[in-house]
């Protein structure tokens, strides 16, 4: 994931461990040679086209806005025909009250024939309080959890380690996150929750209280699920 970090102090560019809690709970009671967090790139603003989501602080969001906003006063400029047309003075209404184009609930429809428009603020923005700067390791996890991704855990063994995906992912693909392998010979996927982890004290107990689920390809993951993938080896 790629963080374009916008007027804020503290945040240097560069790899950043996303250092969540809840790994360090579920290492605790895991055993396992060491804990790996997962990482992310924060990345300047001249990168802002290949990022994933924004970081910024509360008076540079308004310039985000603007830039939509002046986009489209040149793309009306330019006579577009009647649905794009009809689009873009909604999109506009929208970012005059301060909206992002994430929020202004396109249609299908309108969605299409914007298609071919990129809008900055299409993308997750994160704001900077003044009391997130206090606090960097926490803002960047805030970050990665406001930016359309999520986490699962593979434990145990080598390491207890953070996985990133996007939300919505199903276990198949989060098997090609670890290795091409697994996704190709995916059997199935062992799932225990977050909770059911913390709450029976470990993957051990969790089993044993039967808090263990065995999901298909399809499964969608759900945020710091612990699974352990079976597949065929080749």
């Amino acid at each position: 994931m790629k963080l374009s970090i916008i007027g804020v102090p503290g945040i240097p560019l560069g790899k950043h461990n996303v250092k969540d809690p809840r790994l360090d709970q579920v290492d605790k009671l895991v055993e396992a040679d060491k804990k790996a967090y997962l990482q992310i790139d924060a990345v300047g603003e001249e990168e802002m086209a290949t990022a994933d989501a924004f970081l910024v602080s509360s008076e540079r969001k308004p310039d985000l806005i603007l830039q939509d906003l002046e986009f489209i006063e040149t793309r009306l400029g330019r006579e577009p025909e009647e649905a794009e047309k009809r689009a873009l003075l909604r999109l506009r209404s929208v970012l005059e009250n301060e909206q992002c184009v994430s929020e202004a609930g396109l249609t299908e429809a309108e969605q299409a024939v914007l298609a071919a428009h990129a809008f900055v603020t299409t993308k997750p923005i994160v704001v900077a309080t003044p009391a997130d700067l206090e606090k960097p390791e926490m803002l960047i996890v805030r970050a990665y959890r406001e930016s359309g991704f999520i986490s699962f855990l593979t434990v145990g063994g080598k390491e207890n380690r953070a996985w990133k995906i996007r939300q919505g992912a199903t276990a198949w693909e989060a098997a090609g996150v670890i290795h091409s392998d697994i996704q190709k010979g995916f059997i199935r996927a062992e799932v225990i929750s977050f909770e059911d982890l913390i709450q029976a004290g470990g993957e051990t107990q969790a089993k044993r209280a039967n808090k263990q689920r065995l999901e298909t390809k399809s499964y969608v993951i759900r945020d710091y699920d612990i699974v352990n993938f079976r597949f065929n080896k080749t």
